[in-house]
């Protein structure tokens, strides 16, 4: 039994084959339970009917986008799992896509054409790795810090810490 099979997934993307193309993957690589919508207005209905354990949503979505749908898990007082993660796909990988999704609070980015070897690389990433979560005034979801500096010697990483001490 693929340790997949246990997995509840929500998959949100408003192209219908876009959506048959990585459901098609997910159940390749051993997902069973999963359910597919249109938008990250779908998506939250579905997470609010039913809780997921991971979401993968598509960045560009009507009427809610998948940015949209993060910040909302993130951080709306009637979030049904803050903490879920969230893989965000697009066929944009502009850097400053990239910087709304992670500031949005994605747990993982998946570049389109998607792979399943990519999408697996992320699920995996996701369970056997999940980072710590971080709420600061302006921002909640996994530490955006992909690495640790093995030389920092002190608690404060930004210049603005310090003011705070």
């Amino acid at each position: 039994m693929s340790a997949l099979q246990s997995l509840d997934v929500l998959l949100a993307d408003d192209n219908p084959n876009m959506r048959s193309i990585v459901f098609a993957m997910l159940k390749s690589i051993g997902v069973t339970r999963l359910r597919e919508v249109a938008d990250g207005a779908a998506a939250l209905e579905a997470l609010n009917a039913r809780p997921a354990d991971l979401a993968i949503v598509d960045f560009r979505m009507l009427p809610v986008d998948g940015v949209t749908f993060t910040q909302l898990i993130r951080t709306a007082p009637d979030s049904p799992n803050p903490y879920l993660p969230i893989i965000m796909m697009t066929g944009h990988s502009e850097r400053r896509r990239v910087a709304q999704a992670r500031d949005a609070g994605v747990t993982e980015f998946l570049v389109k054409p998607v792979t399943p070897l990519a999408l697996l690389t992320r699920i995996q990433s996701v369970i056997m790795h999940p980072r710590e979560f971080i709420r600061t005034e302006d921002y909640f979801g996994p530490d955006r810090r992909r690495t640790q500096n093995e030389n920092f010697a002190g608690p404060f990483r930004r210049a603005t810490d310090a003011l705070l001490d």
